[in-house]
């Protein structure tokens, strides 16, 4: 079973820290990540991403334009396998993540939602 609260707390931190193969180690091969910022970069006009390679690609391209990235965690919000981090992000913007989990204990789903 998945410890959470320190998911969370570690997710927080490798984002903050900008360390990206740490951020892809929480996330599973076969990922399904939803979010509308994937729109805004120009990765797919779908707004979702199906794989690990176009995950880390998305993931490097926005830690590139948001050298000073930092998220602050305001809630963690615990489920079945899943969970919802609520946290300010990039320019003050509210954002809440719901991640499920795999039997691994990776991320596989993702729904990413902004002000």
């Amino acid at each position: 079973m998945i410890d959470m609260k320190q998911f969370s707390s570690d997710w927080i931190e490798d984002w903050n820290d900008h360390d990206l193969e740490k951020i892809l180690s929480h996330y599973s091969e076969d990922i399904e990540f939803y979010s509308p910022i994937i729109k805004q970069l120009g990765t797919n006009a779908e707004g979702v991403i199906k794989d690990k390679a176009t995950l880390k690609d998305y993931f490097q391209k926005a830690l590139g334009l948001y050298p000073d990235l930092f998220f602050s965690l305001h809630e963690v919000l615990v489920g079945t396998e899943s969970v919802i981090l609520y946290y300010t992000s990039v320019n003050n913007k509210k954002s809440a993540e719901f991640m499920q989990f795999d039997k691994e204990g990776k991320i596989n789903f993702v729904r990413a939602h902004y002000n």
